[in-house]
């Protein structure tokens, strides 16, 4: 089989999906304090992340670094109800940007997104580093039908 990034449509698919997630998290009331207003390089930001997580290239590590999440994250104060919010908000527009409609797929990715929203959780809430979530780089995120070559 393939990388979630791959299944997922690539590059194309994945900035399409962060394109439409990022104007709902712009429009929404829970999520404004943590999402204040719209940033020119966020969307491809989102989707260098999310690529690499999923197997495809590792632009987000090269052109920005893990380091560069963590400081975006420290201090917002992330609350479980913003948290939860940012979860539902992801699955509304994985449907709606069109990525595929399979059960396993989608359970990976939810299971990704649950992940990586309680590292940020923790993070945001971090007063010295030794509160940091320990994770120091993108995760590689594979799922049961990816083969071992890929």
């Amino acid at each position: 089989m393939s990388t979630l990034y791959e299944f997922a449509g690539g590059d194309e698919a994945l900035h399409r999906l962060e394109e439409l997630f990022y104007t709902k998290v712009l429009d929404d009331p829970v999520l404004r304090g943590v999402f204040p207003a719209r940033q020119p390089s966020h969307v491809e930001h989102l989707t260098w992340f999310t690529a690499e997580s999923f197997g495809g290239p590792d632009r987000f590590t090269g052109g920005l670094g893990f380091q560069h999440i963590i400081d975006v994250h420290r201090h917002l104060k992330i609350t479980d109800e913003q948290r939860e919010r940012f979860i539902a908000l992801y699955l509304e527009a994985i449907d709606e940007a069109g990525l595929p409609d399979d059960d396993a797929f989608r359970a990976a990715v939810r299971e990704h997104l649950e992940f990586g929203a309680r590292v940020a959780q923790q993070n945001s809430h971090a007063e010295s580093d030794d509160q940091l979530h320990p994770i120091r780089e993108v995760p590689a995120w594979t799922w049961s039908r990816q083969s071992d070559s890929a």
